[in-house]
């Protein structure tokens, strides 16, 4: 007697609604339907308007800022724990709190771990995401994690740029790893910047390590918040004489005034993804989907078969 597994339901957090609906189309199926009941002082309740019961469910949210987003992927996760969903999966593109991953002064939280141990408290039996600001995050949590990589959507769209002189950069020590990966795949030469904070979001000193003379450079890095340090890096470069700076990000955050900056810059090009919906109003910003990675490594997992092939770097 054979026996086929049923589909999955794909449901999206409120913020991540676009990109859910991607996600979806990408793996064949329609999303779910979900309504948000507002209250007058801000609280609200999300509530699956189809039976779960029994199913595997992909709950699509990223938690980037403000706290709302994290606050309906946990109720989301709540609800369909007490649905009786079988398995149930956040699919969680940018992770967010990571940089909060460690007591870097006395009397701080380690808000990752906290985010983590939220997550499985509201019903979450496995995460998938993408690019998270340190790899030991995975760590946090006693359920199996996905932790993808952008890499596998950059590598194939710098390589079909074909620049010649190429080197790769990382805008600071924290990601040379992620650098020195970059430009084992591309066969490319690496240049790191050092930097050193006056406080959060605000460079002191930025040092150049190695040489960007004649050089086209692409930066790598996770994530772009206010923009400060991949313009002030590019602004750098071209000051020591390389052709042109690009940079990609997985994660555009882009808050505050970042915009501006870019625009002002002397950075070429910002290439992120659509983990989080991205601002408009830059022609240097180029948007690459996430969707059909997700999608299908949503499949793998539902099927059983493995995903190694997308872990690149």
């Amino acid at each position: 007697m054979s026996y086929t597994v049923p589909e999955p339901k794909i449901f999206a957090c409120t913020q991540s609604m676009e990109l859910g609906e991607r996600i979806a189309m990408a793996y064949g199926a329609k999303l779910g339907n979900v309504i948000i009941s507002r209250y007058s002082d801000g609280e609200f309740q999300p509530s699956y308007e189809e039976s779960i019961r029994g199913a595997r469910i992909f709950v699509i949210g990223s938690t980037h800022p403000g706290p709302e987003n994290l606050m309906e992927m946990l109720l989301m996760l709540d609800a369909a724990k007490r649905a009786s969903a079988r398995h149930i999966t956040a699919v969680m593109p940018y992770f967010g709190w990571a940089r909060q991953d460690r007591k870097d002064k006395p009397r701080v939280p380690i808000a990752g771990k906290l985010v983590a141990k939220m997550l499985e408290a509201a019903g979450a039996t496995r995460i998938i995401t993408m690019d998270l600001h340190a790899d030991q995050i995975q760590g946090f949590f006693e359920k199996p994690v996905d932790h993808l990589f952008a890499s596998t959507l950059f590598l194939p769209y710098l390589k079909k740029m074909n620049l010649e002189n190429l080197t790769i950069a990382s805008p600071d020590m924290g990601g040379s790893k992620r650098a020195y990966a970059y430009s084992k795949a591309l066969q490319s030469d690496v240049v790191i910047c050092y930097k050193q904070r006056a406080k959060a979001n605000v460079i002191e000193h930025m040092e150049l390590i190695g040489e960007v003379e004649d050089k086209n450079v692409v930066m790598v890095d996770d994530m772009v918040d206010t923009a400060g340090t991949l313009t002030r890096a590019a602004d750098l470069m071209m000051e020591r004489g390389a052709r042109s700076v690009r940079a990609i990000t997985t994660h555009g955050l882009l808050s505050g005034n970042a915009l501006e900056r870019i625009e002002k810059s002397k950075l070429e090009q910002l290439i992120v993804t659509d983990s989080i919906p991205v601002k408009t109003g830059s022609k240097k910003i180029e948007v690459l989907s996430c969707a059909d990675l997700f999608a299908d490594v949503m499949h793998r997992v539902h099927h059983n078969t493995s995903i190694a092939s997308k872990f690149i770097l």
